[in-house]
């Protein structure tokens, strides 16, 4: 889905560009046909095309094949043909999209593969949607199965597409993150054409593996998270894998686990042949605030000393952008290590510092100071000092019983949404949010295994619906990865209301849904609240164009060429945890026909 498998998010297509990407058009829709059965749900997908067939996942998890330059149907895969009732799926059944795999024989094998978050891997045929009755149990593998124990009251699956190198899967999941026993997030690789497991790397290690000495003895055993639940990165010359982790569980205490908690929020690489760990680094220290790294990592190419250097990009919900030698895993800038506060809640030890590149600087906000409060009427003015007053609000200040801010919340910063990088400028184009969490902690005298649990994932919204800070609420942020800096930043997006009633106008909002950038000079990007999708100047920063979408276009574009004609698709079913109303459509933009040729 990234097109190159290292997830560069780049596209060299340069028939639609900056001169005429204005001119752009509706071309086709898709409805799924879910939307009276939605209830919530919502779709992330970005579609994949491949050989003039675009493959998408819907709202439940249905694959769809579409002719891709007429949006017209040619097959549907539903892998719940009685229903969802009853089923267990890891978070909310979101699913991200599919992968795509061959032979490499013109007349040979495709296939396409598709993981669902209540832990199944199909395996189909990429022309017809039948089954690959030779993989798993007649296309259909049991990812439970093989976990070492019964966890079927576990939440665990795949919410993203599945890695590919040579003829291994290789499969991030999503699982438990609550107190207690739950299913691992191990990082397992699968044999493409039987679904056999090649190997498993425990990414919270077991007794006598490295790294288990930043754990308590046996606070390592059946724990959850530390996953890659937002997909994989692959170096296919190298044959090499490599994950953003996510937290360990469970989330904001952390009491039972002290210590560093490898290999809870790191960047991961693995040999693909063997699942052997090649190197690691930790960007957050015993995590207490779900800080997860939200995306996979993107394999990029830098210039150091006019040497080209393969590196690995790294954005995070702190805000921050680690960047890495790929092959040492060295940190191309110098990584400080900075005091933080102590924790004051009995049984916690936080840790002591925390690791702070020194370039590029933070794409979002990361201390919540009272410069940073709201103004626009008297009223939110007084709400937001008012709660700013009561709560502590430091770098990297630990849980607390008394209310806290963490800034970025816990939606970010970078979430899943990731970034997209241009090879041609070095440029890495990340969306950010900066709206802050006030919770604290609150004692659970009921439940042993969880002394403590927070008071809700309370955004900091003021009573008028809007947040409770100074604009930008969220923005769009181009970062030289060459020399360390932010080339631009831009408010993505605005609130009609805000501009109606205080002439509050490109106030950026929440945005969940990522960039694609192409030769041609344009970053796409749908994610904001307002439903517009936007074409942006991918060296100034320069709104190119906007389109009001049928919902929130809540997902990563992509964009290619059939017939002779360039496509930019996106899915705009709304919803999710920004809000807003419900659809279920994809929609496809092309230039007008008689535009339609390459300059």
């Amino acid at each position: 889905m990234g097109n190159d498998r290292g997830n560069m998010r780049y596209s060299p297509l340069v028939q639609i560009n900056k001169a005429n990407v204005s001119q752009l058009e509706v071309a086709w829709t898709y409805s799924t046909g879910e939307l009276k059965a939605i209830r919530g749900k919502h779709i992330e997908s970005t579609p994949l095309v491949v050989d003039g067939t675009l493959y998408l996942t819907t709202a439940f998890l249905k694959v769809v094949a579409l002719d891709a330059a007429t949006g017209k149907h040619k097959w549907t895969f539903d892998p719940f043909p009685n229903g969802t009732k009853g089923i267990l799926f890891a978070s909310g059944g979101v699913n991200r999209g599919c992968a795509y795999w061959s032979d490499g024989k013109p007349d040979g094998e495709r296939r396409i593969i598709h993981g669902t978050s209540n832990g199944q891997l199909f395996s189909l045929d990429a022309k017809t949607g039948e089954f690959d009755l030779r993989f798993g149990d007649d296309g259909v593998l049991d990812l439970r199965k093989g976990l070492g124990g019964d966890f079927s009251k576990s939440q665990y699956g795949p919410t993203s597409a599945v890695g590919i190198c040579g003829d291994r899967i290789i499969l991030g999941v999503s699982n438990g993150e609550a107190a207690g026993r739950v299913a691992p997030g191990d990082i397992r690789a699968f044999d493409v054409r039987t679904g056999e497991e090649l190997w498993r790397f425990h990414t919270i290690p077991r007794p006598g593996e490295f790294g288990d000495d930043t754990w308590p003895k046996e606070a390592n055993l059946e724990r959850g998270g530390a996953n890659a639940w937002s997909g994989v990165s692959i170096d296919p010359k190298r044959e090499w894998v490599f994950v953003g982790l996510g937290s360990a569980s469970y989330d904001f205490y952390g009491g039972d686990r002290h210590g560093d908690n490898l290999f809870a929020n790191c960047v991961l690489v693995l040999d693909a042949k063997t699942g052997k760990r090649i190197w690691h680094y930790q960007t957050l220290r015993h995590d207490l605030w779900d800080h997860d790294l939200p995306t996979y990592p993107n394999l990029v190419t830098l210039e150091r000393d006019g040497k080209t250097i393969d590196a690995v990009a790294q954005v995070t919900k702190t805000g921050y952008c680690f960047v890495f030698n790929r092959e040492t895993g060295e940190p191309l800038f110098d990584v400080k290590e900075v005091r933080v506060p102590a924790s004051d809640v009995p049984g916690e030890q936080a840790a002591k510092t925390q690791p702070i590149p020194s370039a590029p600087p933070a794409f979002s906000i990361t201390r919540l100071t009272q410069d940073r409060l709201a103004t626009r009427t008297p009223e939110v003015t007084k709400w937001a000092q008012d709660q700013f007053r009561g709560a502590r609000s430091r770098d990297f200040d630990p849980p607390s019983t008394e209310p806290f801010f963490i800034t970025p919340g816990t939606l970010g910063g970078a979430n899943w949404s990731g970034a997209s990088f241009d090879p041609e400028t070095g440029l890495l184009f990340v969306n950010s949010n900066n709206l802050p969490n006030r919770i604290k902690l609150v004692k659970n005298e009921k439940d042993p295994d969880k002394p403590y649990r927070i008071s809700g994932y309370t955004r900091f919204i003021a009573p008028d619906g809007y947040p409770g800070i100074k604009p930008p609420f969220g923005q769009l942020t181009a970062l030289d990865l060459n020399q360390g800096t932010i080339v631009w930043q831009v408010p993505l997006g605005s609130y009609k209301e805000l501009e109606d009633k205080h002439g509050m106008k490109n106030t950026g909002t929440m945005s969940l849904g990522g960039t694609i950038v192409t030769r041609g000079g344009v970053v796409f990007i749908g994610g904001s609240a307002d439903e517009h999708f936007r074409a942006f100047d991918k060296d100034s920063g320069a709104l190119l164009w906007q389109h009001k979408l049928p919902a929130g276009g809540y997902a990563t574009p992509c964009t290619y060429e059939v017939g002779g004609r360039q496509y930019v698709v996106i899915a705009a079913a709304g919803g999710g945890k920004v809000g807003t109303k419900h659809s279920d459509q994809f929609v496809a933009f092309a230039l007008p026909r008689d535009q339609a040729a390459a300059p």
